[in-house]
């Protein structure tokens, strides 16, 4: 994720009071002005951990929002994705799934990690939903684990494992085939019902 290349379409995706919730559970934002964002963005360029990426619309080559590899543990093979900003032009679209999809398969298949984390603040019940449909196993709460924007935070863990990945990366591949949406773009058959099906 480059601020230079960016920060402009992040800006207006994700822009304006009625989009200041999309920061309710980050750590950082929202943002009342451009400069606050970029400079944000800047100071995350050079961050290894976490380490961001900007989420791109295939038809526009434009950001639509943000994600990251991060507590990255080469040693124990093992890595969280998060810091997730879905804008309102990606939230609920094959995008933003296939996104997901894309960064599970590169942390399993390209970094051998073992274990790929989730992690959310508890009362963010769309997050744990979404770690729910994408094939995460929910392990627990720890309570007062962290303090985010000054006030106590328990955090929700879920993980998918290696040997898991397999029917998880089979699933994945067959809801997003085109042939699984309709005319409108909506689709016939859920995640969960693929992995039930063994995404045969």
């Amino acid at each position: 994720m480059k601020a230079e290349q960016h920060c402009d379409a992040l800006w207006e995706a994700t822009r304006g009071e009625e989009n200041e919730a999309l920061f309710q559970y980050l750590f950082e934002g929202p943002f009342t002005e451009r400069r606050g964002l970029e400079a944000w963005m800047k100071a995350m360029e050079g961050s290894e951990d976490p380490m961001y990426f900007a989420i791109l619309d295939n038809a526009t080559g434009k950001a639509v929002g943000r994600t990251s590899f991060l507590r990255i543990e080469p040693k124990h093979r093992c890595i969280e994705v998060g810091g997730i900003l879905f804008s309102p032009l990606l939230q609920r679209k094959r995008g933003a799934t296939e996104a997901m999809y894309l960064m599970m398969k590169y942390a399993f298949e390209e970094l051998g990690n073992r274990r790929y984390e989730w992690k959310c603040n508890a009362l963010n019940a769309p997050s744990r939903r979404a770690a729910l449909r994408l094939g995460f196993t929910f392990e627990g709460i720890f309570r007062q684990h962290m303090i985010a924007k000054g006030q106590n935070r328990d955090t929700a863990w879920f993980s998918l494992i290696e040997k898991e990945w397999p029917s998880a990366k089979a699933a994945f591949e067959k809801w997003l085939e085109p042939d699984n949406f309709d005319e409108s773009g909506a689709q016939r058959k859920s995640l969960s019902e693929l992995r039930s099906e063994g995404a045969s």
